[in-house]
C-alpha cells in the first residue's frame, strides 16, 4: 500500500455525501488504463480520490494530466505527492460546477469512477456540451450497474429509457466490462461497469438543444407504463397529424420506441415549436 493510501485510509473519515469508493484493484486499475494508449495523450480523471489511478496515468507518459477533486483533503494530498505543474494539475472543484464548455485542452481522454449519486448528470453534461465535436476523444466512466444497464439498454426492456437514449444521441459505446464491488475500499453494496464511449462525429439528426431531447424523453417516460397517446398530446397540438406524418403508433409504451423515432421526434419538434 502507498503512502498516500495509508495515510487517506488512517486519517480521513470518507464522506458517504460524496459517494466515495476507491478502486483498490490492481487488476482492474490495468485493464481500465488498457483501453487507450496514453503516451503523449492530453488526460482529465474526475474523482482521482485517493489517486491510484492518477500514479499510474502520470507515469504512462502523457502531454498534460488535469484531476477534478472535489474533496479538498485529498486534492491537497495529491497536490503534495505529485508536483504540480504546467503538464500536471490537481484541481479541488466540483465537476458538475466547472464549465465544459471552458476546456481548453484538445482530443482529451476522459476518466472518471463516477459517485453514484451523480454519475448520470455528470454524463448528461458531458453530452450536453455546445461545441460538437467536443474536448474529449473517448471517455472511460466507471458507473454502478444499474445505471450502466440503462445506458446500455434496448429498446422493449425495462431498462431503457431517458438515460439510454439521451447517451446513445451523441456518443458511440465502443466497450464495457463488469467490476465486481470488491474492488473497491470501502466495498460498495452493488457491482459496476465500465463504459468507454466516443462521441459521435457524423449525427443522423440535427436536434440543436438537447434540452428538447430531454423535454420529450421526462414527459414520455413519466408514464413509462402508459401508451404514449396522452403523452403526444402534451407535446404536440396536432398530435394525430404529427404521429402520422412520423409513422408512430400512438398505443405503443414508451420502451416500445426506437432511438431514432425518439431522435425523429425531438427534432420534428424543434422545427414545429
Amino acid at each position: 500500500m502507498s503512502q498516500l493510501n495509508f495515510l487517506s485510509q488512517l486519517m480521513f473519515r470518507l464522506k458517504k455525501s460524496l459517494g466515495q469508493n476507491f478502486l483498490v484493484d490492481k487488476n482492474i486499475i490495468n485493464k481500465i488504463l488498457s483501453v487507450e494508449v496514453l503516451k503523449n495523450q492530453n488526460v482529465i480523471e474526475i474523482g482521482p480520490g485517493t489517486g491510484n489511478l492518477s500514479k499510474l496515468i502520470i507515469q504512462k507518459g502523457i502531454k498534460n494530466f488535469l484531476a477534478i477533486e472535489k474533496d479538498e483533503r485529498f486534492c491537497d494530498l495529491l497536490g503534495k505527492e505529485y508536483v504540480c505543474n504546467k503538464n500536471v494539475c490537481f484541481e479541488n472543484n466540483d465537476i458538475l460546477k466547472k464549465d465544459l464548455n471552458k476546456i481548453s485542452l484538445k482530443n482529451v481522454i476522459v476518466f472518471g469512477n463516477l459517485p453514484y449519486n451523480i454519475s448520470t448528470q455528470i454524463l448528461v453534461n458531458f453530452i450536453n456540451l455546445n461545441k460538437w465535436p467536443p474536448f474529449y476523444k473517448k471517455i472511460i466512466f466507471m458507473f454502478q450497474k444499474e445505471v450502466a444497464d440503462r445506458i446500455l439498454a434496448k429498446p422493449k426492456t425495462k431498462q431503457y429509457g431517458r438515460l439510454t437514449i439521451l447517451a446513445n444521441y451523441r456518443l458511440d459505446i465502443v466497450k464495457s466490462f463488469s467490476i465486481s464491488k470488491n474492488s473497491f475500499f470501502p466495498i460498495p453494496s452493488v457491482d459496476s461497469k465500465v463504459i468507454v464511449f466516443k462521441p459521435k462525429l457524423n449525427i443522423r439528426y440535427k436536434i440543436n438543444n438537447i434540452k428538447n431531447l430531454e423535454y420529450i424523453t421526462n414527459i414520455f417516460f413519466s408514464g413509462k407504463r402508459k401508451m404514449i397517446n396522452k403523452a403526444f398530446a402534451r407535446i404536440f397540438k396536432n398530435h394525430l397529424i404529427v404521429s402520422e406524418k412520423l409513422k408512430i403508433n400512438l398505443r405503443l409504451r414508451p420502451s416500445d420506441l426506437s432511438l431514432d423515432q425518439y431522435y425523429k421526434l425531438a427534432e420534428y419538434y424543434e422545427s414545429n415549436k
